[in-house]
C-alpha cells in the first residue's frame, strides 16, 4: 500500500559533477554531504564532521556512512553498533556500503563488516576477505565482486546463479532480489513478487550503471534511467528529465535519485519524510548521490 502520494523534483546546481561509473566516482573529489529526508533516526541532518573531505556517502535504513579524508565516518541510530566503526576501517577504505542496522567498508580487498548480524549478513565469508574490488549490502543480505567478476553472497541470500561466477563488472543488492551488470547486460535473480527479477529487454544490453531498491530495480542505458519492479510509490515511473543526460542512479527502498551531467538531481518515488520532495538548491557541484530509507543524500554539494 502507498504510504503518501509520490513526488517527483529536480534541483540545479551551477556546476558539472564529475562523471561517474559503476560502483564508484571516476576520480574521488572530496567534499561535503547534505542530508535530506526523515530525521527520526539521527541520519539527518549530516554531521558537520562530514562538512569537507568527503569522497563517498552510502545511506542505510538507519544510519549512513561517509568515506572522510579515507576512513569510514558514520552517523544515525546505534542500536546494534552500527555506527561504532571498528579501528581496521578508520584508513585505507575504498568503497562503503551500509544496510540496515549493518555496514560494510572495503580495504585493500578486504571486505570489512559490523552492526547486526541477525543474518549473518556481517559474517564476511574467506572468499571475500581478499581479491574484492565492489560490495553492495542491503536490508539482509551482502554482496561482494571480486576480481575477474566472481560475485560473492553472504546472509538471508548465499544464491550465486553460474551466470554470475565470472564475468561481472558491477553488482546492487535489494531487498531480497540481486542485479549484476555483465557485458553491458543485466542479470538478475532472487524475489520476484513485484517483477524487481523480471529484467525487461532493453536492460540487456547497452547498460552502463544498476541499483537496486527493496522491491525494484533501476539501470542506466545512453543516458536514461530504465526502471523495473514494485510501483507502489511511483519509483518505476521514471520522469522525463531521467530519460537523458543521466551519470549516476541510487535506488532506495521506495525513491530513487539521479544526477544529471548538467549538474541536476533528480528525485522521483516515496516522499514519506520529504526524501524526494526536500532536494535542497545546490550552488556547486554534486560529486556523488545515495538513497535509503526515506532519506537522501548528495556528496561535494553547496547549499545555495
Amino acid at each position: 500500500m502507498s504510504r503518501r502520494g509520490a513526488v517527483f523534483a529536480v534541483v540545479a546546481v551551477l556546476c558539472a559533477p564529475v562523471l561517474t561509473t559503476p560502483g564508484a566516482l571516476a576520480a574521488p573529489v572530496a567534499g561535503g554531504v547534505v542530508a535530506w529526508g526523515a530525521t527520526d533516526y539521527g541520519a539527518v541532518p549530516a554531521p558537520p564532521e562530514t562538512g569537507a573531505g568527503v569522497t563517498a556517502v552510502s545511506a542505510g535504513s538507519l544510519d549512513t556512512l561517509a568515506i572522510r579524508n579515507g576512513g569510514v565516518f558514520a552517523w544515525g541510530d546505534n542500536n546494534f553498533g552500527q555506527t561504532e566503526v571498528p579501528a581496521e576501517a578508520t584508513s585505507g577504505v575504498s568503497r562503503i556500503a551500509s544496510g540496515w542496522a549493518h555496514e560494510l567498508a572495503l580495504k585493500n580487498g578486504k571486505v570489512l563488516a559490523w552492526g547486526n548480524d541477525w543474518y549473518g549478513q556481517t559474517a564476511v565469508p574467506a572468499a571475500a576477505l581478499s581479491g574484492v574490488v565492489d560490495i553492495a549490502t542491503t536490508a539482509q543480505h551482502s554482496l561482494a565482486l571480486k576480481q575477474g567478476g566472481q560475485v560473492i553472497s553472504w546472509g538471508t541470500r548465499t544464491d550465486v546463479p553460474p551466470a554470475a561466477q565470472a564475468g561481472v563488472s558491477a553488482i546492487a543488492a535489494g531487498g531480497d532480489h540481486n542485479l549484476v551488470l555483465k557485458n553491458g547486460g543485466v542479470l538478475a535473480w532472487g524475489a520476484n513478487s513485484y517483477g524487481q527479477s523480471t529484467v525487461p529487454a532493453a536492460a540487456t544490453s547497452g547498460v552502463t550503471m544498476i541499483s537496486a531498491g527493496y522491491n525494484h530495480s533501476l539501470a542506466l542505458k545512453d543516458g536514461g534511467v530504465l526502471a523495473w519492479g514494485a510501483n507502489d510509490e511511483h519509483q518505476t515511473e521514471v520522469p522525463a528529465a531521467a530519460l537523458s543526460g543521466v551519470v549516476a542512479i541510487e535506488a532506495g527502498w521506495s525513491h530513487n535519485l539521479a544526477l544529471k551531467s548538467t549538474g541536476e538531481v533528480v528525485a522521483w518515488g516515496s516522499d514519506l519524510s520529504g526524501e524526494t520532495s526536500g532536494v535542497p538548491v545546490f550552488c556547486g557541484p554534486v560529486t556523488g548521490i545515495s538513497a535509503g530509507d526515506r532519506t537522501s543524500n548528495a556528496v561535494s554539494a553547496k547549499l545555495c
